[in-house]
């Protein structure tokens, strides 16, 4: 397969131009996304709902989001990453498969629906993770495109996956929250550096490979300026595959925390590992597991009612 994205293969670094399109399907009056949103996140390569979960979904979330950082025994302890420094939870990866609640709300029609909207396909889950940012100890993610490490290191041929991150609690603008450069989604920055091996052991914790070089990140904050958006409990952050973002650390006494799914076209899924001798582990990037999935619709809380 041809590499469009060539990265970690050159001494100095380059801009390519997006070859792919930002939103696959055309606007009508029946989909997901208001005219105004989709236009927004053509633009922008983001966009952030408020209101998307009633309170007592967002109060059942919250208390599986406790649960689980008491890591139960049923939580696989190679999916689990800790801060560098604190050892403190950092991310619980595969979360929708060992918990029923986050992987009820990964399939939510709310979610699904804008998913299929935006990639103009069915798709599957490429990763999903449960991130905390605790207060005082919570450490930085740095700039980077989560599409330079997806492709590089996992295989994802093109440019057709967003991420979702439903907020699980409130999001201030000083408590460490995602930053993002709108527009940065159309050009592909390329990365110095080959990839070590089982890279992902030590990038889960502090990435230092498929980082961009500062004089891009200077660049690309100039043209496209920064903005953290910022919301109560239950928003969502919808973000484009190649979209510029990273966030600071967090020393402040409010934690931050978020469900976070990446959603991949079912045409997209992934190949042979573009950038490094071998794919990284089922955990962090679906490959032989996938299947395609069927939107649910109600509430969260009947999930919790049944349980």
């Amino acid at each position: 397969m041809t590499d469009l994205y060539p990265s970690r293969v050159a001494d100095q670094p380059t801009w390519l131009e997006r070859k792919d399109p930002v939103i696959h399907s055309p606007w009508r009056y029946e989909s997901p996304l208001s005219q105004a949103q989709h236009e927004a996140f053509e633009r922008d390569g983001f966009l952030v709902l408020q209101n998307v979960f009633e309170a007592d979904e967002i109060a059942a979330l919250q208390a599986e989001m406790n649960r689980l950082r008491g890591l139960p025994e049923s939580i696989d302890p190679e999916t689990v990453v800790a801060e560098p420094s604190s050892g403190a939870v950092r991310s619980i990866f595969a979360i929708d498969r060992q918990s029923a609640l986050i992987g009820r709300l990964a399939a939510d029609e709310r979610l699904v629906s804008i998913a299929n909207h935006i990639l103009g396909d069915e798709v599957y889950l490429h990763q999903t993770r449960l991130n905390y940012k605790p207060g005082f100890d919570g450490k930085e993610f740095y700039w980077h495109s989560d599409f330079e490490t997806w492709h590089t290191e996992d295989g994802m041929p093109r440019m057709r996956a967003i991420s979702m991150s439903v907020q699980l609690v409130d999001n201030f603008e000083f408590n460490g929250p995602l930053m993002l450069m709108p527009g940065s989604h159309r050009t592909f920055v390329t990365c110095v550096g080959e990839t070590p091996e089982d890279h992902y052991k030590e990038s889960l914790r502090k990435q230092e490979y498929g980082v961009p070089d500062r004089d891009s990140l200077a660049k690309l904050a100039e043209q496209h300026g920064i903005v953290g958006p910022t919301g109560p409990a239950g928003s969502v952050v919808i973000f484009d595959c190649n979209t510029m973002h990273g966030s600071n650390g967090n020393i402040t006494p409010f934690p931050r925390a978020n469900a976070f799914m990446v959603y991949n076209a079912w045409t997209n899924r992934l190949v042979a590992p573009f950038g490094a001798e071998r794919p990284r582990p089922e955990f962090i990037a679906a490959r032989d597991h996938v299947k395609k999935l069927v939107p649910i619709s109600g509430s969260l809380a009947q999930q919790v009612r049944a349980a």
